[in-house]
């Protein structure tokens, strides 16, 4: 039963890139939810959750073994007892009840696992639906946690009609109903209102370890580029202090005389200081600089060095940590002109980064990206993949340039207009529709109210629980008695 409960929940990695079977996400969890609604008992039911919570992370975080190591096995261990709870409540409830809770817990597991401190929101389950445009629409209104809450939901309804017959004239019909919502939504909202087109170039030079050849290689490239409003250039793509480096800063303001170019520079600045940062070179000379925020953990940081310094011994993980920035900002790319939102990297898992550089005026999202680590596995391909979920969070079209790939294009419904995989070099241009700086999507606005109805939701659940078992055991007392 063990081994059944790992290969459960192994299956919604299939639904990420590459893999990219997105259309079984609608049924890809019934084969764990019938595993814990057939135990014999709550406990094992837990039990059960617990194991199928763990081989979901590991499967969808495989590819950070060479960070991590063994240190993997402790993070599915650990955090995959968070679908204990699921799978206890999936024995618990009753079938009708079932169908309302359990999506909600999966969507309370999946918001309190994003929290930086515990590490972000990979492979959350809504994410799987980044090239749908009709079932991405849905994070317009509740953002990727809107989505997960339907898949889970159709997926309970579908497991539950299996096993519960008497139920089941009433599950399916529902089942039906929540897959037409997104295509539903997606048929009566407009786009959202264009403010004037922008072409961007993103540079995509590919796995170069010097950092003097990814310099000379990104200005190679960058020559050869057409007139465009933005050429955008990966994460780490400058791996010099630019502020103490004039012969580097001379040579990147000779690229910008004519267009705005955002660069990444990843080194060690006069104080011995190591972060990420995204610089804005415009024609007039500005100079505008973000400070990555969110740091990878393991790989930009240790959580705990004091206790999990160790892994560096054994595997790629941070020697030490760098440095994070103090919060988002926006950057005009010339007076007058468009607003951009830089984010760098790992940023692009995360719904409220988005959301804020969108309050804060942004009209395109741009992301910068290195995946050299992670080239052969599906990481790459998955990371490119949340941009478009960003998008249609926002209302913003979005790009991300990747040093190695996947550099990409979507609108600002989320649809795909540029992809630019691993084994590309060389430069990709999009023309972009960017957003007026006034419109505001529902989530905009809403922020992450589905998560915290469904924190909400499942904490009365809990408490319900712990109030029956407490009256079962003060009824098997009396009954001793």
């Amino acid at each position: 039963m063990r081994a059944a409960c790992l290969l459960a929940g192994a299956l919604p990695v299939l639904t990420f890139p590459r893999p990219g079977l997105a259309w079984l996400a609608w049924v890809v969890l019934v084969p764990g939810l019938m595993l814990m609604r057939s135990a014999p008992t709550v406990r094992a039911a837990a039990v059960r959750g617990w194991w199928f919570g763990g081989a979901y992370l590991f499967a969808a975080l495989y590819w950070t073994i060479p960070n991590i190591g063994p240190g993997l096995l402790l993070v599915a261990f650990v955090f995959g007892a968070m679908w204990a709870g699921w799978g206890a409540a999936a024995r618990w409830l009753p079938p009708l009840a079932a169908v309302a809770v359990l999506p909600c817990i999966w969507v309370a597991i999946e918001f309190v696992r994003s929290w930086p401190r515990l590490g972000g929101p990979w492979a959350v389950l809504g994410a799987s639906q980044w090239s749908h445009p009709t079932v991405l629409s849905l994070a317009a209104l509740g953002g990727v946690w809107l989505i997960s809450l339907v898949l889970v939901a159709v997926n309970t309804a579908l497991a539950l009609a299996l096993l519960s017959p008497r139920h089941r004239y009433a599950l399916l019909p529902y089942a039906l109903a929540l897959v037409a919502v997104g295509p539903a939504v997606y048929a009566v909202r407009s786009a959202p209102p264009a403010d004037r087109t922008f072409r961007v170039a993103l540079v995509q030079p590919g796995v170069v370890h010097s950092p003097a050849a990814r310099l000379a290689e990104g200005e190679r490239i960058t020559a050869r580029i057409p007139p465009v409003d933005l050429i955008v250039w990966g994460e780490s793509s400058v791996g010099y202090d630019i502020a103490s480096n004039h012969e580097v800063a001379a040579r990147l303001n000779a690229l910008a005389t004519t267009t705005p170019l955002l660069v990444n520079e990843d080194a060690r600045d006069a104080q011995g200081r190591i972060s990420k940062s995204a610089i804005l070179l415009r024609p007039d000379g500005t100079r505008e600089r973000y400070v990555k925020t969110r740091l990878v953990p393991f790989g930009e940081y240790i959580p705990f060095r004091s206790a999990f310094g160790w892994l560096a011994r054994i595997s790629r993980a941070a020697g030490e940590d760098r440095v994070p920035g103090t919060g988002n900002v926006v950057m005009r790319t010339s007076p007058g002109g468009v607003v951009i939102g830089p984010l760098i990297c790992f940023e692009s898992t995360f719904p409220d980064l988005g959301r804020a550089v969108t309050r804060q005026g942004a009209q395109l999202l741009v992301y910068q990206s290195s995946t050299s680590t992670f080239q052969d596995s599906w990481a790459p391909p998955q990371h490119a993949s949340l941009s478009a979920v960003r998008a249609a969070e926002t209302g913003r079209p979005a790009v991300q340039a990747a040093l190695t790939g996947v550099s990409a294009a979507f609108d600002a419904q989320g649809r795909k207009l540029a992809w630019a995989d691993t084994d590309r070099r060389g430069f990709t241009v999009v023309t972009l529709r960017t957003s007026a700086p006034g419109v505001r999507t529902p989530y905009d606005r809403l922020g992450d109210y589905v998560a915290h109805l469904a924190i909400a939701v499942s904490a009365g659940t809990a408490v319900a629980a712990a109030a029956a078992s407490a009256r079962g055991r003060r009824r098997a007392g009396d009954a001793e008695r």
